[in-house]
């Protein structure tokens, strides 16, 4: 017998195995002004994914504002090289917890944190995953020919890949 919590296992351990590797993921918020989107780099910290997507940022941009006016975003992956993009819905949150930024912290973030732990404005964006959607393909030549012949066809393509939703709540 299949326990409750199995479905939400399997979607992390996938989730975490299709992002594995991939350093930078497109943020996107809506914009407090006008309600447009707005999509930004980010580098996903590297931690055992559990459920919880974790970025450092400083708590006086924009995006900062923009997740406290609504807390719903998307990241998105893309490995290009693999064939693989994954796109996650959430809830984001900024979170100030001085053990939680130690934990994650590499001293290659100096680059944009030059005080290191120190920056007084140094704050966590923890993006609470509700869902996500992945498509992956198993390599360039039989998806190139499976789009020449869709469109040769007029006809929709047989099997560009594998395309499947994870519900994470």
């Amino acid at each position: 017998m299949e326990s409750a919590s199995a479905p939400r296992e399997h979607a992390i351990n996938k989730l975490a195995e299709l992002i594995n590797g991939i350093k930078i993921a497109m943020l996107t918020t809506t914009d407090d002004r006008d309600g447009s989107l707005v999509s930004r780099p980010m580098g996903t910290q590297k931690v055992e994914f559990d459920g919880q997507l974790w970025f450092f940022t400083e708590d006086d941009s924009r995006k900062v504002d923009q997740v406290q006016q609504d807390r719903q975003v998307n990241v998105s992956y893309a490995d290009n090289g693999a064939n693989r993009y994954v796109s996650v819905s959430g809830t984001a949150r900024v979170v100030k917890d001085r053990a939680k930024m130690e934990e994650l912290w590499n001293p290659v973030f100096k680059v944009w944190f030059p005080d290191g732990l120190e920056t007084p404005d140094i704050a966590l964006l923890c993006v609470d995953v509700e869902k996500a959607e992945y498509w992956e393909s198993d390599g360039k030549i039989a998806s190139i020919l499976q789009f020449a012949k869709a469109l040769i066809t007029r006809e929709e393509a047989d099997d560009m890949g594998k395309n499947e939703r994870l519900q994470l709540k």
